[in-house]
């Protein structure tokens, strides 16, 4: 224990939200996130791919693709853990989780869905044509 990493937050506000948006619509990603990433990060494993590095000041930016529906990663994209390790003080720092808007939408008002998806209320048409686009192409 003495040699475990300590999780901070960025912005401990917003990033709640956002875990709440994801344990609401994506059970899956936040479980893994919960019972997986953490205590592996809390271990010092970080998992993800490396996208920066600073070896001067032990700093190291990583991104950790969440498993998700197909179908909602080819609408709004994958969901991303960015994250930052200070190897040095021994702090993982979450930065914040992406896509945004539609963690932050989710949470601020409840989303409807179309054929299981999620639709943003910001441009419903834009998802649902998606939607029906790409289930025209997997018949």
């Amino acid at each position: 224990m003495k040699n475990a990493y300590v999780i901070e937050y960025l912005n401990e506000n917003e990033f709640r939200k956002k875990e709440r948006s994801i344990k609401k619509y994506n059970m899956l990603a936040y479980k893994k996130m919960m019972f997986d990433y953490y205590p592996s990060f809390r271990d010092g494993e970080f998992k993800g791919v490396a996208v920066s590095k600073n070896t001067k000041d032990g700093i190291t930016k990583y991104e950790l693709k969440l498993p998700t529906d197909e179908m909602f990663s080819k609408v709004h994209g994958d969901i991303v853990l960015h994250y930052t390790v200070y190897a040095n003080q021994k702090i993982v720092m979450l930065d914040t989780i992406t896509p945004e808007e539609i963690l932050t939408e989710g949470h601020q008002r409840e989303l409807t869905t179309y054929k299981g998806v999620m639709v943003s209320k910001s441009h419903a048409e834009k998802d649902i044509f998606k939607i029906n686009l790409l289930n025209m192409i997997e018949k």
